[in-house]
């Protein structure tokens, strides 16, 4: 159960960030020098590499920098051990969970919005109702699963869209098309 709560959350942590992706042929490269000097800190050991980096992966980079600036000390400190946890993750975990990110990203707004509201309903049941319903799903067979999406999207009254989890996936949540 630790590690499937390790799993969404680190893959809510990337999803909460803010989407800092522009297209690649877009971009130009951005000059070190151009980096506030608290970015030029947090990425000093990047200095030497900078300029083969491609320009969206520094965009990216100087973009989390700032946002890690903005972070409070004990904001800081959870995403620190969130992304120790991933660190220690078997590389077939880690790459799942990158996968499941970008799966993510080519939902909709509102598909996106709908997972988001979705895990925050479930992350504020109590402990034993969470393992119960996740038990529930593990069991269920495919057919069963969207059955039980479709009566939740019902519930909550939303209208009805494509499969947003994997059927026969494990009970594994898969972001959008495969």
């Amino acid at each position: 159960m630790m590690r499937w709560r390790l799993i969404v959350s680190v893959a809510l942590l990337v999803a909460a960030a803010p989407l800092c992706a522009q297209p690649v042929a877009a971009q130009p490269p951005l000059n070190w020098s151009a980096l506030s000097p608290q970015q030029q800190q947090l990425l000093g050991s990047m200095h030497d590499q900078w300029d083969t980096l491609p320009p969206n992966r520094q965009q990216a980079l100087a973009n989390g920098a700032s946002r890690w600036a903005s972070m409070t000390p004990a904001q800081q400190s959870s995403a620190r051990q969130r992304f120790q946890s991933f660190q220690r993750m078997p590389p077939e975990q880690r790459a799942l969970i990158r996968r499941r990110w970008q799966q993510f990203q080519r939902l909709s707004p509102q598909q996106r919005a709908e997972i988001r509201q979705n895990f925050n309903a479930f992350s504020r049941l109590p402990p034993a109702q969470r393992m119960q319903l996740r038990q529930r799903w593990l069991n269920a067979s495919p057919a069963e699963r969207q059955s039980m999406l479709q009566r939740m999207r019902q519930q909550r009254g939303m209208r009805p869209q494509g499969p947003m989890f994997r059927p026969g996936g494990g009970g594994h949540f898969a972001h959008g098309p495969h």
